[in-house]
Formats: structure tokens, C-alpha cells, sequence
């Protein structure tokens, strides 16, 4: 199983431990990548902030995220799992998982990121500011950039199992799944169901669908489960309380769509 997971805007403040070291990073294939966007960035905040800003769409009390940015490759590191924040990593809790669970994560979760590609939460990285909506000057949109390497490496990270595709729309740009592995991708919707005047309504929740992912993910994990593939990851997730409505591909070479219903948030 491997499940891809978007980052977090805000991230925890970077670690004591040594600084970058890119060649070390999981999937390292991507290396060349990511020392061309490191590099791009790194320049870019060190030479003008007020443009950095613009560029990275950072308000004036952001301003010290540029100069993060500037100080990337002496920065400390901590594991990528310390530094994604937020609500679906809470809700993830990966700290708190016991071991067998934590090992089963550290095979399983690959975070998407604009400076990185994707990283595994044991990967060290420093804390930076960089999504993939990011338009660098000189390499343009992040999302359209990373989409060749990515072609290159992921269906290789994807193995032969189940890919739960957690990803948000701006970060799902950079992979797209083809093929053999598209079939055996699930995407994930969290509908929000409400009674009113006797009739149900749904919608699509922003806050609460990356809460309930994390805790999907992290019942998953605890429980062991690793689905084959997308009909086996409806039946897990049925067994584990959630309720589950797939709608399987029309065609070869297309994704599962499964909307998790909740009634309180």
C-alpha cells in the first residue's frame, strides 16, 4: 500500500540535527529535481524579498519565511513527519502511533511536496515555505515541472499494491497515475450528510475532510490493514466503522472514486 499525502502549509520550525543533505532523501532519482528547484529558490529569497513574497504569495508577516527560505541548505533537518503540521497530521498522529503502526507508515506514506517532489516522513528536510502552486521565474509552475520526473519514479514507488491518493487538487497535478497503476488507485471525498426538513444533504467539507483523511490513514495503520487494492480498501474501511460509497472505474486506466460520508464533524 502506498498512500500519498499532500504537505502542510504551516510546518514546525526546523531541527538541531545536521543540515540538508538532498542525495539522502528517498526516491533518489529525483535529486537532480530537486537541487534545480532548491537552487531557484534559495536564490530567489537570498536577492529580493519583496519578490520572494510575491512570488511564494506571502503576506508582509510571512516576511520571515523568505529569509527560511534564504537559509535553506545550512538549516537544521528533524524527519519530514516532524515537520508537516496541521490538521490532517494531527488528526494523523503520527507521534503517538505504537510501533508496528509507525512501521507500517514509514513504508507507506510519501508526501507530496513543491520543493521536494515527495519525500517519506523519515526523510530530514528543513522547515521551508514552497507549494506546488508556486510559479518559480525561471522553471514556472511547480505543479507542470515536477510532472516528468514524477512520471519517471512514481509508478516504481508504487510497487503492486493498492495507491490511496489522499492528495489536494494542486498537488495531485504533479502525478497523475496511468494505466495498470490508475486501476488500483483509490481517490478519497469526505461528504458532510445532514437532515433537513427530512432530507438528506451532502457537501464537500474543506477543514474536516483533511481531519477525516488523517484519521483514516491513522485507523488504517493501527489496524494493520494493507488492501490489495481499492475493493479490499472499501471492505477495510466498511470493517473499521466508516461508510463507504465506490464507484469503480468505467474503463481500464482510470482511478476509484470513494465518497466517506459523515454525519458530525
Amino acid at each position: 500500500m502506498l498512500v500519498l499525502l499532500p504537505p502542510s502549509e504551516g510546518k514546525a520550525a526546523g531541527g538541531a540535527g545536521a543540515p540538508l543533505d538532498t542525495g539522502s532523501l528517498s526516491l533518489p532519482d529525483l535529486t537532480p529535481a530537486r537541487e534545480t528547484v532548491l537552487a531557484e529558490l534559495v536564490e530567489l529569497c537570498a536577492a529580493d524579498e519583496s519578490k520572494a513574497r510575491e512570488v511564494l504569495g506571502l503576506s508582509e508577516g510571512l516576511r520571515g519565511e523568505v529569509a527560511k527560505n534564504a537559509a535553506l541548505r545550512e538549516a537544521g533537518t528533524r524527519p519530514a513527519g516532524e515537520i508537516y503540521t496541521g490538521v490532517l497530521y494531527d488528526a494523523l498522529g503520527l507521534a503517538t502511533l505504537d510501533a508496528k503502526a509507525r512501521h507500517l507508515a514509514e513504508a507507506s506514506l510519501l508526501v507530496f511536496s513543491g520543493l521536494w517532489g515527495a519525500v517519506r516522513i523519515t526523510d530530514r528536510i528543513p522547515s521551508y515555505r514552497c507549494s506546488m502552486g508556486v510559479k518559480l521565474p525561471g522553471l514556472g509552475a511547480l505543479g507542470a515541472y515536477w510532472r516528468t520526473p514524477m512520471a519517471e519514479v512514481m509508478p516504481r514507488a508504487a510497487g503492486s499494491g493498492l495507491v490511496l491518493d489522499l492528495r489536494s487538487a494542486a498537488y495531485a497535478t504533479a502525478w497523475k497515475p496511468k494505466g495498470e497503476v490508475a486501476g488500483r488507485t483509490a481517490t478519497v471525498r469526505v461528504l458532510h450528510a445532514r437532515t433537513v426538513d427530512g432530507v438528506e444533504k451532502r457537501s464537500v467539507v474543506s477543514h474536516f475532510n483533511k481531519a477525516t483523511k488523517g484519521r483514516l490513514v491513522r485507523d488504517l495503520l493501527t489496524a494493520g490493514c494493507t488492501p490489495a487494492g481499492p475493493a479490499e480498501l472499501v471492505e477495510a474501511l466498511r470493517e473499521l466503522g466508516y461508510v463507504v460509497e465506490a464507484q469503480a472505474p468505467g474503463k481500464s486506466g482510470k482511478a476509484w472514486a470513494l465518497d466517506v460520508v459523515v454525519r458530525e464533524l
